[in-house]
C-alpha cells in the first residue's frame, strides 16, 4: 500500500458514498485510477467492504449496556465474531484479558429488549456466565464528535 492508497482509504472513511471521480479530485487521480486502486484494495483485503452506519438512536435504541461474557469452554475469536455478527444489538465486541472471554457493547430500545438480546447472546455462544452493566450517562467518548 502506498501513500495514494492511504489517501484513497482516508477519503472513503470520511465519505463512503463518494464517487470515484470525487475521490480522484481529492487525491489527484482520475476516476478510473481510483477504481483500479479500490478494486485492488478490496481484493487484497485492506478494504473489507462498504456499509451503512445507522445511528441506533434513530431506531429508538437508547438503552446501552456492557456485558462480560464467559463461554462454556474455549471458543476461538473468529467463532465468537461469526456468532455475534448475527445479533444486531451487539454493536461492538472485543476479546479481553482476565476471566471473561469477551466484552460486548449492546444497544436496545429498553430493558426488555436488552434482556431478549442477552438471551440470544447466551444461546448463540454457549455462555457459562455473563455480567452486565447498564450505562446511565456518557461522560466522554472521543470516538463520537460532540461528546
Amino acid at each position: 500500500m502506498d501513500e495514494l492508497d492511504e489517501k484513497v482509504l482516508r477519503h472513503l472513511v470520511r465519505d463512503g458514498r463518494a464517487t470515484f471521480a470525487q475521490v480522484g479530485d481529492a487525491v489527484g487521480l482520475s476516476a478510473s485510477a481510483v477504481k483500479r486502486r479500490v478494486d485492488r484494495l478490496v481484493e487484497s483485503g485492506a478494504l473489507r467492504g462498504f456499509t451503512a452506519v445507522v445511528d441506533p438512536a434513530a431506531l429508538g435504541w437508547r438503552t446501552e449496556a456492557y456485558v462480560e461474557v464467559r463461554c462454556d469452554g474455549p471458543v476461538a475469536p473468529a467463532e465468537l465474531r461469526r456468532r455475534l455478527v448475527e445479533i444486531p444489538e451487539v454493536v461492538e465486541a472485543v476479546t479481553v484479558t482476565g476471566r471473561a472471554d469477551a466484552l460486548l457493547r449492546l444497544l436496545a430500545a429498553d430493558v426488555q429488549h436488552l434482556e431478549r438480546a442477552l438471551e440470544r447472546v447466551r444461546d448463540e455462544l454457549d455462555v457459562a456466565a455473563t455480567e452486565s452493566v447498564i450505562v446511565l450517562s456518557r461522560l466522554l467518548d472521543r470516538a463520537r464528535p460532540g461528546t
